[in-house]
């Protein structure tokens, strides 16, 4: 694969993981329109270690706060940092669960057009209907387990192509009250350990496999979508600040219109 078509990737996943607008969808679409083949799993374990390292570096306080919690769970002692890695363990298990049987089991079937349309149009306006609704009463001190378990159990939903991980967390969290940026900040933080775990199985297909190593390659994809995923996550949380979710809502919206359009008009678009 050329190198610019890996920058283009890249940075596709590394702002779309992080903005609630599917980075799924994204890279299932942007290869469709551009006639590109697919990247191979080397380029998409690649991609998934820098989107790791986005939230890591960006995190990196959280992170050291979370490591010190594993020591309190070790040592058999409560308080706030080991109470936040038990939330995110209980979050992140319904989506490894349910991860690994549609691997197995679903294959490409999710990976097309009009499903991606239909969840950009539909969990768009549920998350704008959140948004709008939700108070602004609580902040990530405030999180129990159920609140961690039921935005875990609708993560699992982004394994639809055109949910986003990120955009249906943020939307159960603020239908739950939680404030915009805790609820952005709770949601980049479960990404850790889902992201975590679907890089080291990939990679593990990939050592298993035989497939060569394309280390030029991967190392472009994970600089850049390490880049991309930083400072879409800085946008986010500088935006969610001062604003809504609306501007993402519009263009999760009109873009599915548009690829509905496409599709039952101009299908010769499609590769």
């Amino acid at each position: 694969m050329p190198n610019i078509d890996i920058l283009v990737l890249a940075i596709v996943q590394g702002v779309t993981e992080f903005l609630p607008i599917s980075s799924s969808g994204h890279l299932i679409l942007v290869p469709m329109f551009f006639c590109w083949p697919d990247q191979g799993l080397t380029l998409d374990v690649a991609a998934h270690v820098g989107t790791l390292l986005a939230v890591l570096v960006y995190f990196w306080r959280d992170v050291v706060g979370l490591g010190q919690g594993v020591w309190q769970i070790v040592q058999r002692k409560r308080d706030p940092r080991a109470r936040l890695v038990s939330y995110l363990l209980a979050g992140s298990l319904p989506a490894l669960v349910i991860g690994f049987i549609l691997d197995q089991y679903a294959g490409d079937s999710l990976r097309n057009p009009t499903i991606i349309a239909a969840m950009l149009i539909i969990f768009g306006l549920i998350l704008y209907a959140a948004d709008k609704l939700g108070l602004t009463v609580r902040r990530l001190e405030h999180l129990n387990i159920g609140h961690a378990l039921l935005i875990g159990i609708f993560q699992c939903l982004a394994f639809i192509p055109g949910t986003s991980r990120s955009g249906i967390t943020m939307t159960m969290a603020r239908f739950l009250g939680y404030e915009r940026i805790e609820a952005a900040r709770f949601s980049f933080l479960l990404s850790i350990p889902t992201i975590a775990a679907a890089g080291l199985y990939k990679g593990a297909e990939l050592i298993l496999s035989g497939s060569p190593a394309q280390m030029q390659a991967a190392l472009l994809m994970t600089v850049c979508a390490a880049v991309a995923g930083f400072l879409a996550i800085a946008f986010m949380m500088y935006w969610l600040r001062r604003a809504s979710m609306a501007p993402f809502v519009i263009y999760r919206v009109g873009l599915g219109l548009y690829l509905l359009y496409v599709i039952y008009r101009l299908p010769g678009l499609f590769c």
